[in-house]
Formats: structure tokens, sequence, C-alpha cells
């Protein structure tokens, strides 16, 4: 990891953990590296019931922001804006458009607010959820990323205290929406063609989804 991602700042509630811009772009370089890290086994994933360039595609996306994290902007809206931006234009498949819309609807949450409080973290996952379900069509059960990020909002909405424990407890419920999908049978995406053979696979849309709360969660703590 890059190393601590925020740092406590003090509010009128108390100190509560917050995140600048530094620190949104900070943990950004640790997801580009998770992603990396992680490329070939969401390309395995992705081959058991889907294309297989699941991996490939987010490797591509993220180093793009990568690229681009120099410039990022002013508020932490802006870099998640420039996130979406990125990977609408260089991921292929539904990963571009998906996460794309993710990012894009977190930062529109988010407004103009110069740092990143617990409660402002539970409105950007809520809204990005929003976004993939508005974009996919997707519910929970039919074995997409949707089965890992649905339960992370409600976890992150159930949480109280940092930034960083309101990431860990989404990431914990993420981790397990994307263990829950193994024995589901896809009902969207291209591995809804397999039908019941897609029981008895991770969705790797879930599993990347849990990767990249993780990668946040450890770059606040």
């Amino acid at each position: 990891m890059v190393g601590r991602a925020c740092a406590y700042s003090g509010v009128a509630v108390g100190r509560l953990m917050s995140c600048t811009v530094d620190g949104v772009v900070s943990a950004l370089r640790s997801v580009v590296a998770v992603v990396d890290e992680h490329r070939d086994e969401l390309v395995t994933l992705d081959r058991e019931i889907g294309d297989g360039d699941h991996g490939e595609n987010l490797k591509r996306g993220f180093t793009a922001v990568l690229s681009k994290l120099d410039n990022p902007g002013e508020t932490p809206a802006a870099v998640l804006k420039l996130v979406a931006s990125t990977l609408i234009s260089t991921v292929g498949g539904a990963a571009g458009p998906l996460y794309g819309t993710a990012f894009l609807r977190a930062s529109s949450a988010l407004g103009q607010t110069p740092e990143l409080t617990p409660e402002s973290i539970v409105v950007a996952l809520q809204a990005a959820l929003d976004g993939v379900v508005a974009r996919g069509k997707a519910a929970v059960g039919d074995k997409t990323m949707v089965d890992a990020l649905t339960p992370a909002v409600e976890a992150a909405q159930a949480a109280s205290g940092s930034v960083a424990e309101v990431l860990s407890a989404a990431a914990d419920a993420a981790d397990q929406g994307s263990r829950d999908t193994i024995p589901l049978v896809a009902r969207k995406g291209r591995a809804s063609y397999l039908g019941e053979r897609s029981a008895g696979h991770m969705d790797p849309g879930a599993r990347s989804t849990a990767l990249l709360l993780r990668a946040f969660a450890d770059a606040a703590s």
C-alpha cells in the first residue's frame, strides 16, 4: 500500500477520520496496485463464466487512471469524476460503463465538499450502487457486482466511527457478498448464457468490487 491516505481532522462533532484530495489520490494509487496484483485472478474467474477479459480490462482502465492522478482536480468529487471518465473511455466490456457510472454517481453525490467524512462515504457508496443498478438493471441474486456492492452499502450505513472503519465494514461485507455469488445461477450478463453451469463460480465483477473496497479501506487505515 502507498500508506495512510486519510488523516484525523478536527470537526465540530469531534475528531472523525476525513480524506482530502491527496488522500483520495493516495487511495486510488493503492487501488491500481491491487488491480494489477489480482489481474490474473480476475481473468481466471471471468474465463470460467464470461469472456475472460475482466482482469485485463480493469488493469488497462486503472493504469490509465494512474497516468492522470498528477492533476486530479481540487475536490474529492473531481478526482472521482476523473476516474469515471477515464474508465468509461478505456475499459471494454460491461466493466467500463458500470464502474464508470459508479464513480460518476459517487462524484455527483459528494458535490463540492473538500473532505470526505464517514457520512459522505455512505452517501457516495449509496449513489454508486444506485448508478450500477440503474445502468445494469441487476438485483441482488443475479450474480453480479450488485451482490457485493449492496451488502457493502448496508454495512457502511450500519457502521460507526472513522472513514477507515466505515470502509472496512463495507469491504468485509463485499467480500462475503462476492463469496455468496458462488452457488448462484447467473441471471444477467454473459454468464447468464451458461444457465445452471454458471453455478459454482464466483462472479468476477463481485470479486473486483470487493477488491476495490478493500483497497480503499486499507489505504484509509
